[in-house]
């Protein structure tokens, strides 16, 4: 593989690692804004017991983390190529 391949691949893996730390933050921002306005009103059953169960906030959290990992194994197999070439 050419030199700029690797640097291809390393930076589609920096790529993902900042998509998915952006999507790990943005979860918890909706999961915190969320549950704070629903903690200040009057029924708070839903507040303690998190039912029904809200995913949106979660799934972003999910991909956030599934991001992150696919990014620091491109990054790793990147930089693994380059010094082995």
């Amino acid at each position: 593989m050419p030199h700029s391949d690797y640097l291809v691949l390393m930076g589609i893996g920096g790529l993902l690692i900042f998509i998915g730390l952006v999507a790990i933050i943005w979860g918890r921002i909706e999961s915190k804004g969320y549950y704070d306005s629903i903690s200040g009103r009057a029924d708070v059953k839903e507040y303690l017991e998190h039912w029904p169960p809200h995913t949106k906030s979660g799934t972003l959290k999910v991909g956030g983390w599934i991001a992150f990992t696919i990014g620091l194994i491109l990054l790793a197999v990147g930089g693994g190529f380059w010094l082995w070439g």
